[in-house]
């Protein structure tokens, strides 16, 4: 059911998001090994390289509903290949310096956001309604794929050849993804009257919040990822102080994380034909407030492969929340608002980011690391209670979609 059209976006898929993954962790290694960078340098960067999401996520998703989404993925994918490519360039005339590595990343990074936008509005049009959770599951599971190589081999390039290889292995996949979008068959759209961008950024978010099922959709995104990364910035300081790990110990328990997204891609399919598509839906935030009981009974019992089932399970679960609620949000959306619903969905969970560290950092400072975990885990059990009081595990199966 999965035709030569929507194996070509999972190709490039798995290209773009590799290529992400090799650039989010070249950046950071170049900055410290030949900048000699801090945590507060690391830090400035990383936000580079995440601000995307915030400011192009919108402006993305609107496009995506008024332009082939094909081509502006592989238009993106271009820009992002550029700008990798001209780190060695940089380099090689000495003008290479943290600035030029934070406007590389945030450049690199639209590759990203296009993906994250327009490949979930592309897939109803490539493959049938009984396919999309398959098709879905293929494409998380590219992404976990990258997810779990990519650090490795950009570290390893750095160490054996330097950051110009990896940056130039970065820039090809890109080229690469770019190329496979090129040769899908895109089905062309009616044509709709041209409106202002603020109309169609208003249409798609009255959508979001007055549709019944993605309201909740939204709600719990943003009560996990605000509660993800409460947790993500307390862990590394819990983990040296309250657990006693070496560095080597701490990266063992958090590519668990990695292993976790890989498993919970492959169990997906599964789990689908398990159960009704509704108690899918749910089963990835279940799976979460387990996760986060895991890391709390650290505080009794601190254990390094407690901490690792924990991370195995917050890379598991949301997999398979991912697949079932991008599979529900493109069964629910009509066609031509695909992209700006998974633009608002995406920069609601993406703005969450920032005030789950904002509050990690005020908790941790006057009441300790392990208060961050134990918030953290209250904030995974509201985003379970969020979705499981709405009408979506309710759902036998995929629903019609709805009326503007």
């Amino acid at each position: 059911m999965l035709n030569a059209a929507f194996h070509r976006l999972a190709w490039s898929n798995l290209a773009a998001q590799s290529a992400e993954q090799l650039s989010l962790a070249a950046v950071p290694l170049v900055a410290v090994l030949a900048f000699g960078a801090g945590v507060t340098e690391t830090g400035l960067l990383a936000a580079a390289q995440s601000l995307p999401f915030l400011l192009l996520a919108l402006p993305m998703g609107v496009l995506a509903d008024r332009m082939p989404r094909r081509r502006l993925m592989a238009a993106a994918e271009i820009a992002r290949a550029a700008a990798l490519a001209s780190l060695p360039v940089l380099a090689w005339l000495g003008w290479l310096s943290l600035p030029m590595l934070a406007a590389i990343g945030f450049l690199s990074a639209t590759g990203t956001v296009a993906f994250s936008v327009a490949a979930p509005s592309l897939v109803p049009s490539l493959v049938p309604r009984a396919a999309m959770a398959a098709a879905n599951g293929r494409l998380e599971l590219a992404r976990s794929a990258a997810f779990a190589a990519g650090p490795a081999v950009a570290g390893a390039l750095v160490t054996w050849s330097g950051a110009s290889a990896a940056f130039a292995l970065a820039a090809a996949l890109s080229v690469g993804a770019a190329i496979l979008l090129r040769g899908i068959d895109e089905p062309a759209r009616p044509s709709s009257p041209r409106r202002q961008v603020a109309h169609d950024l208003r249409e798609g978010a009255n959508f979001v919040w007055r549709q019944r099922l993605l309201r909740p959709l939204l709600l719990t995104a943003v009560a996990w990822n605000i509660s993800w990364f409460i947790l993500q910035a307390a862990y590394v300081p819990y983990a040296v102080s309250v657990l006693g790990l070496s560095a080597r110990t701490i990266g063992l328990t958090l590519a668990a994380y990695g292993i976790g997204m890989v498993a919970g891609a492959l169990a997906a399919p599964r789990i689908a034909r398990a159960m009704r598509f509704g108690r899918n839906v749910v089963v990835g935030p279940f799976v979460s407030v387990l996760a986060a009981m895991a890391m709390v009974a650290t505080l009794a019992w601190p254990a390094a492969p407690l901490a690792g089932l924990s991370f195995f399970l917050f890379g598991a679960g949301p997999i398979i929340w991912t697949i079932a609620q991008t599979t529900l949000r493109q069964a629910v959306t009509p066609g031509d608002m695909l992209g700006r619903v998974s633009a608002i969905i995406t920069m609601a969970s993406s703005g969450a980011r920032p005030i789950g560290a904002a509050i990690a950092a005020l908790v941790g400072t006057y009441a300790g690391s392990g208060a961050c975990l134990a918030l953290a885990a209250c904030g995974f059990l509201v985003q379970a209670i969020v979705i499981i009081l709405s009408p979506v595990p309710a759902l036998a199966r995929l629903p019609e979609p709805a009326l503007v």
